[in-house]
């Protein structure tokens, strides 16, 4: 499983979804931005809790550019996205996930576009889950608009969004 944090409380929301799940997703791989300091210390605390109740709990770290800043330009966030999709292609490569697991940081579009391209060179198929952060009530976050195109299973918390984005799979509050 390659899992996709992101700052503020997308790390939060997703490690509260992985608490969730069984030890049959593992090793958890993560992938965060390179300026991201505050996820990587909530994700070693989540992993060592873990730890003490499964003792064969296995995880890494990666780090990938920053795809966009807040109040970046559309035209500069073209390029810095095109950049981390650099980095995130061979490491999507060496991790060959079976699922990607994200809720909507602007650090998993590169992520998630990598393993789309890997899928359609026959390299690895790769199931995306997006999971839209439970504050996005009415409309979609920028990350959510893209990856509504190429997730597998694209994952809204509240009712008016499933009847906006009909693909969108309602599940109710979920984190």
């Amino acid at each position: 499983v390659l899992v996709v944090a992101g700052s503020g409380g997308h790390t939060t929301e997703i490690l509260r979804l992985l608490s969730c799940l069984s030890e049959s997703y593992s090793p958890r791989h993560y992938v965060l931005a390179d300026s991201d300091k505050m996820s990587e210390a909530k994700i070693r605390s989540f992993e060592q809790k873990r730890a003490e109740t499964f003792s064969e709990s296995q995880f890494s770290l990666d780090r990938i550019p920053r795809s966009r800043e807040v109040r970046q330009s559309w035209i500069s966030s073209v390029l810095t996205t095109l950049h981390s999709i650099l980095y995130s292609l061979p490491l999507t490569y060496k991790r060959k996930p079976d699922l990607i697991l994200c809720n909507g940081p602007g650090t998993c579009v590169p992520v998630c576009l990598s393993a789309f391209l890997l899928g359609l060179l026959r390299i690895k198929r790769t199931i995306i889950v997006y999971v839209e952060s439970i504050c996005r009530v009415e409309t979609l976050s920028l990350s959510g608009k893209i990856l509504y195109y190429f997730a597998d299973y694209f994952i809204v918390q509240w009712p008016d969004l499933k009847k906006k984005y009909p693909k969108s799979v309602y599940l109710g509050r979920i984190v």
